[in-house]
């Protein structure tokens, strides 16, 4: 069958994705000017090394930087990803608040919220809100909602969840619909489509559904009998499905390797005017090759231009997906040279398909040659591409290699420090590399990242058998600067704090 023509003037990736995580969105990556980024890390450093509230406003008001809502929202960005202590943030947070006739800004209030719930500070968090809503309540958004429920939702019930999105009834200026969507997008992302569709069951005839609510819960199916259902329950209450909603079903269908039936919905959209897009391609593209059919697949592709769509990076990501997976990296490495002859640049994405495949099939050699065609190309590494190669590198014992990714992430700032330390200081210590495995650590910590205790009390044995005490006792006082433990993983590149602390809300 063949697919039919595109609108010229498809909707954006990025806009119509709502599955995306909202998160991702607010704490996008800036651009900052060179001055800005030094008065940044001026306050940002008097912020973590200061010990008391009154020695950080002391400290605060005789560097002579004036605190904008422009440089507070970056240091608060720079707190975030630094994973450092909450509550030294939640005093800068407070001080600059407390200025009379200072207003902080939704961005500032969103990424401190994010901070004291990554940490679980759950009390700080309706304090701090209690407090916006006295001063500005217009700040608490249904953005501010979302970022504080995904929190609670990550480690609380359901049950707890729902009973903190009722009490924004008193803080949110407007609770409506669209508060009640931030409530399901938290629950597809962080529980389970089982429990956002109960949810929305129980609370629907207390907030009326719009489109967003179908589509928000629409994108999450991994049935297709059971998206069936709710695509006829949208229809019924009498919401038409637009290109998302279908698209949506179409990507559960071709996920479930029914891709005739996603040709089916395709017919169907054309007969309501509403025509595909690239997403509707992408979804095609991936459904044909869990099916075998890379070749098919990659028609797609240029079928798609014959209709005045041309394909995107993720279009090329999920047609190359299918080569690496069938093992067919000639024909995958064909794709990405075409991709940047149609002036599209391989992301992280795209070069990560291919460090799987090396790593899976122990090619180290091609591994480098692609990481250096990568860094050439100016295109950084995500954290999964860095950890397949520092793996590699510690298989195959390659130390220059690991230490060169390591020198990079530092001088670049990419990838996940922590998790990558792990890997490269167990490596260096099997090798009794001591002074390689003290430099990086040293380069890790000037960065203000905490490296594991498990790396440090590694480090620490080779230290005390070489009789290297004044070294021992310079690490231990590094360590020192970041008081309590943590415990860190990953999720989609995004590195979580844990702390040791099991704790939810106060629901009483």
């Amino acid at each position: 069958m063949m697919l039919k023509p595109l609108s010229l003037q498809s909707p954006s990736r990025c806009a119509s994705r709502i599955s995306t995580s909202l998160l991702s969105r607010v704490f996008c990556s800036r651009n900052h000017p060179p001055l800005i980024d030094n008065k940044v890390e001026t306050v940002f450093g008097i912020v973590t090394s200061s010990t008391s509230s009154k020695s950080m406003k002391e400290s605060l008001k005789s560097s002579g930087v004036f605190l904008s809502n422009d440089l507070i929202d970056k240091v608060l960005k720079r707190a975030r990803f630094s994973h450092g202590n909450p509550l030294q943030a939640l005093e800068f947070f407070n001080y600059c608040g407390n200025r009379k006739g200072f207003y902080h800004t939704p961005f500032a209030l969103d990424t401190m919220l994010y901070i004291l719930g990554r940490s679980r500070k759950f009390d700080d968090i309706w304090d701090v809100l209690i407090d916006i809503k006295r001063k500005d309540r217009s700040l608490i958004s249904s953005r501010t909602m979302q970022v504080v429920l995904a929190r609670i939702a990550k480690v609380c019930s359901v049950r707890q969840t729902v009973e903190s999105f009722r009490k924004f009834k008193k803080l949110a200026p407007i609770f409506d619909t669209t508060c009640f969507n931030a409530l399901l997008r938290t629950l597809c992302q962080e529980k389970s489509m089982s429990h956002a569709r109960n949810v929305y069951h129980s609370l629907k005839r207390e907030f009326r559904p719009n489109m967003q609510t179908f589509n928000i819960l629409l994108s999450g199916w991994k049935s297709s009998e059971e998206a069936e259902g709710f695509f006829q329950e949208m229809r019924e209450m009498g919401v038409k499905p637009d290109v998302f909603s279908y698209n949506s079903l179409i990507d559960v269908y071709c996920k479930s390797r029914e891709v005739e039936n996603a040709y089916k919905i395709i017919d169907k959209m054309r007969d309501e005017d509403i025509l595909p897009d690239v997403i509707t391609y992408t979804s095609i593209i991936g459904g044909l090759g869990l099916i075998g059919q890379p070749d098919k697949a990659r028609g797609i592709l240029k079928e798609m231009k014959e209709y005045g769509c041309y394909p995107d990076v993720a279009a090329y990501n999920a047609a190359i997906r299918n080569y690496c997976i069938a093992k067919r990296l000639g024909d995958a490495y064909t794709l990405m040279d075409e991709m940047v002859s149609k002036g599209l640049s391989p992301n992280a994405t795209t070069y990560n398909l291919f460090f799987r495949v090396f790593y899976w099939s122990n090619d180290l050699r091609s591994s480098w040659d692609l990481y250096q065609r990568m860094m050439h190309a100016g295109c950084l590494p995500c954290t999964q591409s860095c950890m397949f190669f520092i793996r590699l590198c510690r298989r195959q014992e390659k130390v220059e290699m690991a230490l060169q990714l390591w020198n990079d992430m530092v001088d670049r700032g990419f990838g996940s420090y922590v998790l990558v330390s792990d890997v490269l200081f167990d490596f260096l210590c099997d090798l009794g590399k001591v002074v390689e495995a003290e430099k990086c650590f040293l380069q890790m910590v000037e960065k203000r990242h905490k490296p594991s205790n498990v790396s440090f009390r590694r480090i620490k044995v080779l230290m005390e058998l070489a009789k290297n005490h004044e070294a021992l006792e310079n690490l231990s006082r590094k360590m020192a600067i970041f008081g309590h433990s943590m415990k860190v993983c990953e999720s989609d590149d995004i590195l979580v704090e844990t702390p040791d602390l099991d704790s939810c809300p106060n629901f009483a």
